[in-house]
């Protein structure tokens, strides 16, 4: 291994290292609270437009756009959900430059450089994911949520006709925002496969043939994914199914990439060995037919 690949001087006891991880701690709780105070002076125009897909799945069916308090506190624990998730939203960035800074001193510099692009890709995926269920995933679920209203009518019987009872959407702020964070934030965390299996790969935890060889597992995973993140609704069921796995599918291709980088590098340095690496050679070649 190069001198310039050598770990940062760093001398520090073990006292001094707990010292500095309560600091990160400290910096990033306080970049939470002042995200969440942030997000509270604003919690409306934020929950008006959480519920943009529910207002214009009820406009297309002649409703009104109307959600209720059930309980006298439900406005006040909507308002603390909504600087909740916006503070940890707010203080991200900030919160991951803290555990940056503190894991980076005891990091090779050739793992520093591998590391910090999935620091920045792991925020891009979870708010892809989440605008992926924003945009496309709510709006089919509160259409088939709201397909099972029905107006009161007339019914006739033996004895004459008979008011049927309607059924009428007359959803809770409290319940919606809850509905609608966990598919926010399911299809987030779903869309962090491709960045999780490749810092795997990096790590030489998973291989792109292993990967490969369990495809009926992952399908059956992924099957039982989207039907806990989704409604029961056969539509958003499969496209969550399809989205996620073709991330699967993206990320053995990632995997495999990586791979073929490790064995470039290796055969450089001439520390590449047929025998020792055969597998992962075999694997190469799967990849490139």
């Amino acid at each position: 291994m190069s001198a310039t690949d050598e770990i940062d001087d760093s001398s520090a006891p073990l006292l001094e290292h707990l010292t500095e991880l309560r600091t990160r701690l400290i910096r990033s709780v306080l970049a939470f609270i002042v995200g969440m105070v942030i997000c509270f002076t604003v919690w409306n125009p934020v929950f008006n437009f959480l519920t943009f897909p529910l207002c214009d799945a009820l406009a297309a069916r002649g409703q009104e756009c109307d959600l209720q308090f059930i309980a006298l506190e439900e406005g006040f624990f909507v308002a603390i959900s909504i600087s909740l998730l916006g503070g940890l939203v707010l203080g991200f960035p900030f919160i991951s430059y803290q555990l940056w800074r503190f894991v980076a001193p005891g990091l090779y510099k050739s793992e520093k450089g591998a590391f910090l692009p999935f620091l920045i890709a792991s925020p891009f995926m979870f708010f892809l994911g989440a605008a992926f269920a924003y945009y496309v995933i709510t709006p089919l679920a509160f259409g088939f949520f709201l397909g099972f209203q029905q107006p009161g009518s007339l019914v006739s019987g033996t004895e004459g006709s008979t008011q049927a009872a309607g059924i009428l959407f007359q959803g809770s702020a409290k319940a919606y925002l809850n509905l609608t964070i966990k598919f926010i934030v399911a299809f987030g965390l779903c869309f962090q496969l491709p960045v999780l299996l490749t810092l795997m790969g990096k790590a030489g935890l998973v291989s792109a043939r292993g990967l490969r060889g369990t495809r009926k597992y992952a399908v059956v995973g992924i099957l039982i994914v989207a039907a806990l993140a989704t409604p029961p609704d056969v539509i958003s069921q499969v496209i969550l199914f399809v989205v996620v796995y073709g991330l699967y599918e993206v990320s053995i291709q990632l995997v495999a990439r990586v791979e073929r980088q490790r064995e470039a590098k290796l055969r450089a340095e001439g520390l590449w060995d047929d025998d020792l690496h055969g597998e992962a050679a075999m694997d190469d070649e799967d990849t490139k037919a």
